[in-house]
């Protein structure tokens, strides 16, 4: 599993043309990639990592702030341009594998007490943030302990 994670002040996700997610207050926008070995256990590594990755101001958690969380399915983070010109998909997990455990791993936020909103799974998705710092990381479960 696959996360791209940005502080965010300001953050929505439209699909067409309607806000079906956004930040209420400043928080982390999070993109989430699946591929085809993850499970429950590596969503719940990646969940934990990034609720209480010290990233926002004064050193602060999303956890120590209760700062929001918008994540987003973004399949393409498992592209590959190794070859060609044309990306390859063929890292991603399809649909029927990566929704549930795109599923949980919202669900499992919020059993750890974050307040979680979301794009729509597989839907063309506009995604707008306001970057603050500005502070990307990439979280990915097979560098975490």
């Amino acid at each position: 599993m696959r996360a791209v994670v940005q502080v965010a002040s300001t953050a929505h996700v439209e699909v067409e043309e309607h806000i079906v997610g956004e930040l209420p207050s400043p928080g982390l926008v999070i993109l989430l990639g699946v591929t085809h070995d993850d499970d429950e256990a590596a969503a719940r590594k990646v969940a934990e990592k990034i609720w209480r990755l010290r990233i926002l101001e004064d050193e602060a958690s999303a956890e120590s702030t209760a700062s929001p969380l918008l994540v987003i399915s973004q399949f393409t983070l498992y592209g590959s341009v190794r070859k060609g010109r044309r990306p390859s998909w063929s890292n991603a997990a399809p649909g029927p594998v990566s929704e549930p455990l795109y599923e949980y791993f919202v669900s499992y936020l919020r059993e750890l007490g974050a307040h979680v909103e979301t794009g729509r799974f597989g839907a063309m998705m506009e995604v707008h943030l306001v970057n603050s710092g500005p502070m990307t990381l990439i979280v990915d479960s097979a560098d975490l302990a």
